[in-house]
């Protein structure tokens, strides 16, 4: 994506001609006083929260989606996956196209898909419903989340650009967790419905301040659009997330499986070499990665937040399903991960000062993987929130410690007047990482449960015991329909989640421990390396 913003012109030389598609620029148009910019940045970041609220709000319901909806597992998993599968892979075309096409009309049209987007979903009377509802929030959060970082790097000045982005990045972190606090509260005094309350709220909000504050601007690039690019990322991304879904519950050598590999793959090593072809007319320029620090740094957030995100999707079943709590408990029950998370972030940075940022991030891939094999070695029924808590809190301090230096060498490894190229690449790293750890971990834990309440039937109807194979909601949901083993059936699937838990938590042990081995080998040494 280009995103070449105008930097401030050299001592003596002449001023570039203004742009008289940017009030900011064309001329007898003041640049945005500060009350205005002050304005900006709510808008843009009222419209984040919506988006990253979106991404995590629905978690805190599966059960009722299950039940509203005679849904599988398979199935919510699908409505979840959806918004941060086309999320992640239109997010690169569609920045870009906001780029030549004007990012306020961009910003504007993606806060009305993704409104009435969700307007739909909050009314749907089905499950296909809701997944066309939840692709298309999907489309319309990718034409959002890009844009507003855009907006503040091309709006304000070069001396409040840097505390405005940090501004955007605390709501790009903390709008999950507190859309799923918010969420759990709907979900808690309502229905499930009502989740979808939220984003339209804030969308129109954000709409109404957009209209009237943010500036229009673009670039002006006279290279054609990477239109090859465009679409064989989006093949890419969705042909590889479709293997990991459904690899594991169709079967990794089922033909459907199969043809996702080879489609996916092959649109990944196309675009790669289409890229390389294009150069800096590229989407994305892929020789960027040879930089050490932007390498390491992307992998790395790329791992960490797909991990986190995919022990999102692990953690609310077992708190609400397992253990009986509300959605709202659920919510409360990840706060001591989250204000970990949020500590130890704060103190990466004068870590790395000391010990450098490869030995920081390394440490906090370390002590996030020992939290994944503490959870995994722990976690039961009766043990409880206690079993889990211990490698919840190593996680969290872990995951806060890797992912600051990780966005630190990513901006550093850039020069300046390609900062928002960064910008992007962060974007994208994070959005692709939430969609693969959702749909992997998910999946495993899918595929685990199946597995393993396979053998704990005996005695139970055939029917009921179908039912039951569909996830652990449905199991405790039909358990009234299997007479005497009710309670059997509902322990029975309660065990088998934590075994499918057991499955997916040292999955990510492994990837974590790859992840460790890599950055010690290449990770940054310092900045810029």
């Amino acid at each position: 994506m280009n995103t070449n913003h105008p930097q401030p012109p050299q001592p003596g030389a002449a001023a570039p001609p203004a742009d008289p598609a940017d009030p900011a620029g064309a001329p007898g148009v003041g640049a945005p006083d500060a009350r205005q910019r002050r304005t900006i940045l709510i808008a843009v970041c009222i419209a984040l929260m919506a988006v990253i609220a979106s991404v995590s709000g629905l978690n805190v319901a599966q059960p009722d989606l299950a039940i509203a909806f005679g849904a599988s597992q398979s199935t919510i998993l699908w409505i979840i996956n959806i918004y941060t599968l086309s999320l992640a892979a239109l997010l690169l075309p569609l920045g870009a196209l906001g780029d030549r096409w004007g990012r306020k009309p961009m910003l504007l049209t993606g806060l009305t898909v993704f409104g009435i987007a969700n307007v739909v979903a909050g009314l749907a009377p089905s499950a296909e419903v809701m997944l066309g509802a939840r692709l298309f929030s999907g489309v319309g959060a990718a034409m959002i989340m890009p844009i507003t970082l855009a907006v503040i790097t091309s709006t304000f000045p070069a001396e409040e650009r840097g505390r405005a982005i940090g501004v955007w990045t605390g709501v790009a972190g903390g709008g999950g967790i507190l859309g799923m606090f918010l969420s759990a509260a709907l979900v808690d005094v309502a229905s499930w419905r009502w989740l979808f309350v939220l984003p339209i709220v804030l969308i129109v909000v954000a709409l109404a301040m957009a209209l009237r504050s943010v500036p229009n601007s673009r670039d002006e690039s006279v290279r054609s659009f990477d239109t090859v690019g465009a679409l064989t990322s989006v093949v890419a991304v969705v042909g590889l997330i479709f293997v990991l879904q459904e690899g594991p519950e169709r079967g990794w050598t089922a033909p459907a499986t199969l043809l996702g590999l080879v489609v996916g793959a092959a649109a990944a090593v196309g675009f790669v070499a289409w890229e390389l072809r294009r150069r800096d007319a590229a989407l994305l320029d892929v020789r960027l990665f040879a930089e050490r620090s932007l390498g390491g740094g992307s992998i790395t957030l790329l791992v960490v937040f797909g991990v986190q995100a995919g022990i999102f999707v692990v953690l609310f079943p077992f708190f609400q399903a397992v253990l009986g709590g509300s959605g709202l408990l659920s919510t409360l029950a990840l706060m001591p991960m989250a204000v970990l998370m949020m500590a130890a972030s704060g103190l990466a940075l004068k870590l790395a000062t000391r010990i450098g940022a490869r030995s920081t991030m390394a440490a906090g891939i370390l002590l996030a993987g020992a939290g994944l094999a503490l959870m995994a070695l722990f976690v039961s029924v009766d043990g409880g929130y206690l079993s889990v808590l211990p490698g919840m809190l190593a996680m969290g301090t872990g995951m806060g410690l890797s992912m600051t230096p990780s966005t630190e060498a990513i901006t550093t490894s850039l020069p300046r007047e390609h900062q928002g190229v960064a910008s992007a690449l962060n974007d994208v790293t994070r959005e692709f990482g939430t969609a693969l750890g959702v749909a992997l971990l998910g999946a495993l834990l899918s595929a685990g449960y199946r597995g393993a309440i396979d053998d704990r039937l005996d005695g139970v109807p055939d029917g009921v015991a179908d039912t039951a194979r569909e996830g652990v909601a449905n199991a405790i949901g039909a358990a009234d329909g299997s007479g005497a083993r009710a309670q059997a059936l509902v322990r029975a699937a309660q065990e088998s989640f934590v075994d499918g838990w057991q499955q997916a938590m040292w999955a990510g042990v492994g990837v974590m421990a790859v992840l460790f081995l890599f950055i010690l080998a290449r990770g940054p040494r310092r900045p810029g390396s």
